[in-house]
């Protein structure tokens, strides 16, 4: 049995210490904060309750695996799933608007060709076809093995070029395979928002981006009945029954190295705990500049998305009236000048007219009664570097609303009667998530291509004994790759180097 020290109570060292726990090791998570789940929070106010973090599940099978590993009790006793249907409207620029229904390749082919005329349906399969191949050259090596000391393999984009005549002539860019493949602003739009909504630049992002709009379309987007709080909820108590220890409200301040290995954490107040082996959960920019890690070695430091420039504001409404019959989960709002909202994240400014994400739940755990409606509406938005130091808190705040108010304004797409049927509402910037997480930036998943820019650090850390999970680590951000990068750490730390990946 070894002594395992988890840094953070995030999700993807949640589902570390659960599994690990399993295996027989004696596992103590610690969290500054004074709560758990990380990213995935909730905020609570007269009667209302909104998901502060994601909001739709993909990819559940990740979460299927953890607790079919770590008990008889599987998933969907500890939370209730559910498919949602349609998956997802969207609203175009010109005032179009298409609903995709869930996990059906043909019914959204139908869809798109109703809504945006003849053969656009068919465009939109065929890139989905392009992508699906780039998902099965990436899907094994990049998401369920450890990330290899040579990644030069993952610099080379996998998605496929398209053939132009005689020639074979690859896109360098998301927004290129857009142009080139789609040949409508509308479904280069929609290809587009699934890149911003992971907080990537279309405009920068690889062709291997593709990944993103397949894997929602083909697995499905689900939602967990009493938001995904819920989610981080049932992985804590899953913890608790495997014994792993909590200790909430505890920074850790420094690993203990002796002899080039990890043997223990400082604790704020002094204590040293030992350890054969560290999981560090939290944020790794985090862990760098408060020092809780130091880098020796050549360069700048580990990798851990140093790409990573994006971040989210969300704004919890609270609003008067019943959710009308027929309302759509959620609504992709699109912004009427993309070429502005673009090159708002890439200067680290705030648009005029952002693209958002209107999420209305029909959950009776979230509001008040059936009189009333939570509804969250979210941007994504320039997070990191000097550019926007001053966007987030104090002499920000002010653009911050005024933000906002463009925000809902987009919203009204979405929601009918939004301005008369508004109670209250709160706004949730970058600033926000620094103060929960230590980071203001939302990573995103790991991506080929790009020269391998946009992969995160590899779950073996720098000093022997230590390991990295969640978000920042292979393989990136995201619910579901926070869970596969607990899968990793956990097979890493019991099998060694015999690991060779999730099964």
């Amino acid at each position: 049995m070894a002594r395992i020290v988890v840094i953070g109570a995030g999700m993807g060292a949640m589902a570390a210490a659960a599994r690990l726990a399993v295996a027989g090791h004696r596992v103590t998570v610690y969290e500054r904060g004074e709560t758990y789940g990380g990213a995935v929070g909730r905020l609570e106010r007269d009667g209302f309750a909104f998901d502060t973090g994601p909001g739709l599940l993909h990819l559940p099978a990740v979460y299927r695996d953890l607790f079919v590993k770590t008990g008889r009790e599987p998933l969907e006793r500890c939370v209730e799933l559910t498919q949602v249907d349609p998956a997802s409207r969207h609203v175009f620029a010109d005032g179009v608007a298409v609903s995709l229904p869930n996990a059906s390749r043909a019914g959204i082919v139908s869809a798109l060709d109703a809504a945006l005329g003849e053969g656009a349906g068919a465009r939109w399969g065929e890139f989905l076809n392009r992508a699906r191949q780039a998902w099965d050259r990436s899907r094994r090596p990049l998401l369920e093995e450890p990330l290899p000391a040579d990644v030069g393999p993952f610099a080379r984009d996998p998605y496929p070029a398209l053939k132009t005549g005689l020639l074979r002539r690859p896109a360098t860019t998301l927004a290129g395979v857009g142009r080139r493949e789609l040949r409508d602003p509308r479904l280069a739009a929609l290809l587009e928002s699934h890149a911003l909504a992971y907080g990537f630049d279309p405009a920068t992002a690889p062709p291997a981006a593709a990944v993103l709009p397949y894997m929602e379309q083909t697995f499905g987007s689900w939602y967990v009945r009493g938001g995904i709080r819920a989610l981080a909820d049932a992985v804590y108590e899953r913890c608790r029954q495997r014994k792993v220890d909590f200790v909430l409200g505890t920074p850790v301040t420094g690993v203990v190295v002796e002899g080039g290995r990890a043997v223990g954490v400082e604790l704020a107040g002094g204590e040293t705990v030992g350890a054969d082996h560290v999981v560090a959960g939290a944020p790794l920019p985090a862990l760098y500049r408060d020092g809780v890690l130091s880098w020796d070695g050549p360069g700048e430091g580990p990798r851990h998305q140093r790409a990573a420039r994006a971040g989210r504001v969300t704004v919890c409404l609270a609003l008067r009236g019943a959710r009308e019959a027929g309302a759509v989960h959620r609504t992709v709002v699109h912004s009427a000048d993309r070429d502005d909202e673009l090159d708002a994240l890439a200067r680290g400014r705030l648009c005029d007219r952002p693209t958002v994400v209107v999420l209305r739940p029909d959950d009776e755990r979230l509001r008040p009664d059936g009189d009333h409606e939570s509804v969250t509406v979210t941007a994504t938005v320039a997070a990191g570097g000097a550019a926007t130091d001053g966007l987030w808190g104090g002499a920000g705040q002010a653009e911050a609303e005024a933000f906002a108010d463009r925000m809902v304004e987009a919203a009204t797409a979405a929601v009918p009667g939004l301005r008369e049927r508004l109670l209250w509402r709160v706004v949730r910037t970058p600033a926000d998530t620094f103060r929960e997480t230590g980071a203001s930036q939302v990573p995103g998943p790991a991506l080929a291509g790009a020269g391998g820019s946009l992969l995160p650090a590899a779950n073996p850390a720098g000093v022997a004994g230590v390991y990295f999970a969640g978000g920042w680590a292979h393989p990136g951000g995201g619910l579901a790759h926070a869970g596969m990068s607990g899968a990793l750490v956990a097979g890493l730390i019991v099998e060694g180097a015999d690991f060779r990946g999730s099964r």
